[in-house]
């Protein structure tokens, strides 16, 4: 631990709203991993192995595409022309990020905002197929995957010659462009994701003697990393109906290891300071072009969900597990492990198929969960992580008219959490609050007219 505690003796860039995380752990692996959940499922912990649902886009679990299509037998028989919805889902989010030292004792606070992702997910209409009970849903999107986000100030004494100030610094992530379908054939869905993992590595360290008679050079070190490829992954789920209707829904899913292709230019400078107090190169050496891989270890989630016959409660648990004893950067291990986390959630729904529109907060969805377990960094010691979630889903209008298809609702989360606890020297909590909007629509529709 006492090589992240020389990292950040102070810490600097005192922010507003839409300024940096300035985390010093985002130094490490991948940076900091950035939530991956839809907006629902964050309110109940972040279970998503068996959570499907056709008026939201779960894409952790490709399997749950095919349920945007589905439709009851039931109603297909007596209305052929039913379709489900499309749907355009967007998130964003605000967090506040608290950083404490005990030794020596400080603490820093930083905000930020962010978009948490841009999906669309549609059903395809197969009427011979659906009859079958055959449905396939495909979806579509943008997310962000990781961040990375410092600027940290070290002053200390070296012996025999002086004071050093070093500032360390930076910048980047991790993002996926991504496709998928998913299809369900009655009561096992299958479904994959594929698309474009693409991103930044940029570091600096800047080192500087401070001494009043002496003049030294500062030297600057940095190097920045693009990288980018293919990855894929895949889910299952199935649904076991129980007595009274109740149901049981299984599933699971997994992605392969990535190998990321790599571009990286190293700049090694002497620089001094003019009387303006702008930086002047003395000396570089630069090396630009550097091929090498970045290694994204295999992950792995299973878990369930059980809605009750009323249609009242939807409780699920969720275990998730990645082998970050993988992860090479530039061939190199960094201080990461192999982590797990444990998530689970429940969601209240008052309403009835009978219960009037005026009574607006019955037809509300009221979610909570929690979610626990060792953080992928590992500094000295495992980092045990934790948060409390809670949220509401917000339906944006009740009463719809008869030729209208429409359908908005508002989703929020609100998510407390901690990395490390009362034995770590560098305790980081974290307040999230996230929104979501789903608008649902028939799209794709040919026109007929009578």
């Amino acid at each position: 631990m006492m090589r992240l505690i020389g990292l950040v003796l102070t810490v600097l860039f005192c922010t507003t709203v839409a300024a940096q995380e300035n985390s010093p752990y985002s130094r490490y692996g991948l940076g900091d991993l950035a939530p991956n959940h839809n907006i629902i499922t964050r309110g109940m912990g972040g279970i998503a192995a068996g959570y499907t649902d056709f008026q939201s886009i779960n894409f952790i679990n490709p399997a749950s595409y095919g349920s945007l299509g589905y439709v009851d037998p039931a109603t297909i028989r007596t209305n052929p022309n039913y379709q489900r919805s499309t749907i355009f889902d967007f998130g964003a989010e605000f967090d506040t990020r608290t950083l404490k030292s005990a030794t020596p004792p400080s603490k820093f606070t930083s905000n930020n905002l962010s978009i948490s992702y841009l999906q669309l997910g549609f059903p395809i209409k197969m009427k011979k197929a659906n009859k079958k009970g055959i449905f396939l849903g495909a979806s579509f999107g943008l997310k962000p995957v990781s961040k990375i986000n410092y600027k940290i100030a070290k002053v200390e004494r070296v012996a025999g010659i002086d004071s050093l100030g070093t500032i360390y610094e930076g910048s980047g992530g991790l993002n996926e462009v991504n496709t998928g379908a998913g299809i369900r054939f009655k009561k096992l869905s299958l479904g994959f994701n594929a698309g474009y993992s693409f991103g930044k590595k940029d570091y600096s360290t800047q080192l500087t003697f401070l001494n009043d008679t002496v003049h030294y050079y500062s030297s600057n070190s940095s190097s920045k990393t693009n990288f980018g490829s293919t990855f894929f992954n895949a889910g299952l789920q199935y649904e076991i109906t129980l007595k009274r209707k109740a149901v049981i829904v299984l599933g699971a899913y997994g992605s392969l290891q990535q190998t990321l292709k790599a571009n990286q230019d190293i700049i090694r400078q002497t620089i001094t300071t003019d009387a303006n107090g702008n930086d002047v190169k003395i000396d570089s050496v630069f090396q630009s072009n550097l091929k090498g891989e970045i290694i994204r270890p295999s992950s792995y989630g299973i878990g369930f969900t059980f809605r009750d016959s009323s249609g009242h409660w939807l409780i699920g648990a969720d275990y998730e597990a990645t082998q970050w004893q993988n992860y090479r950067f530039y061939g190199q291990p960094d201080l990461v492990a192999n982590n797990w986390k444990i998530r689970a959630g429940v969601e209240y729904y008052p309403a009835n198929y009978n219960t009037n529109i005026k009574k607006y907060f019955n037809f509300v969805h009221y979610r909570f969960g929690f979610n626990y377990g060792p953080d992928y960094i590992k500094v000295n010691n495992n980092l045990p992580e934790y948060g409390f979630t809670f949220g509401a889903g917000f339906p944006l209008k009740l009463r719809r008219g008869y030729f209208e298809t429409q359908s908005s609702m508002l989703n929020t989360a609100i998510e407390i959490g901690s990395r490390g606890d009362k034995k770590s020297n560098l305790r980081e909590s974290t307040v999230r609050i996230s929104i979501g909007l789903s608008l649902g629509d028939l799209w794709f529709r040919t026109q007929k007219y009578y």
